[in-house]
């Protein structure tokens, strides 16, 4: 993972769209790229969705060559990502690895094809250790395939993706599918769609006497917003 002179990801403002080739390495240009993405997305210069465009797995994870600044980077960029006051929506077609996967399991919604295989990089036996593996043991660190992944770099196959529930649907056209799930999303966007994600992210790691603050203020904030509204009426 280092500066490559070909790009591995690149956010398109006009669509709100961000391509990620997972074959290629990290670099300052990725890190740009969904910083991008997430500016546009906070300041409510595009549409109530982000679009993640996903595809490839590196051969392998060129440890030597990373820098951990640039790792820190992007692991921010991807916290961001997930933050968002917006939707976000991942296809993802074939091997998908790397910088693709990372994004893949930050998205809120998650479409691919028949092909797609979820491909941890490995280098001299052992997996690239990033947040990747925290985001699939979060809610899955008993599953044999997840753990086939982490401990081994097997390639998680489509269906036992779907089966996990780290995609959400297999399509064989992805472009109709990502198009229908759009149009049937309801369109919320705002701190509101945050607060609800946090709340299920706490979940999991958080006792139900330590999330009842957070829900509570998250209650009171809705109770308040639905008086208003209707005082406005």
């Amino acid at each position: 993972m280092t500066d490559s002179g070909t790009t591995s990801a690149a956010y398109d403002a006009a669509t709100a769209t961000l391509t990620v080739d997972g074959r290629l390495p990290l670099s300052s240009a990725a890190v740009a790229a969904v910083n991008a993405a997430c500016d546009a997305a906070e300041d409510g210069r595009t549409a109530a969705h982000l679009t993640l465009r996903l595809s490839g797995a590196p051969a392998a994870s060129p440890v030597e060559e990373v820098t951990l600044s640039l790792v820190s980077k992007w692991e921010r960029a991807l916290r961001r990502l997930e933050r968002l006051p917006v939707a976000t929506f991942a296809t993802a077609e074939g091997p998908c690895g790397g910088l693709a996967l990372d994004l893949l399991l930050c998205a809120d919604r998650r479409i691919a094809d028949g092909a797609v295989s979820l491909v941890m990089p490995v280098r001299n036996g052992a997996t690239w250790p990033g947040m990747t593996l925290y985001r699939l043991g979060r809610s899955h660190a008993g599953a044999a395939a997840v753990r086939r992944a982490v401990l081994f770099g097997t390639a998680i196959g489509a269906q036992e993706a779907v089966a996990l529930q780290l995609v959400d649907v297999l399509a064989d056209d992805v472009e109709a599918i990502l198009a229908a799930t759009v149009a049937t999303t309801p369109s919320v966007r705002g701190s509101e769609l945050a607060i609800r994600r946090q709340l299920l992210f706490d979940a999991s790691t958080t006792s139900f006497e330590e999330a009842l603050g957070a829900h509570l203020a998250a209650c009171d904030r809705a109770l308040l917003q639905a008086a208003a509204s209707e005082a406005a009426a």
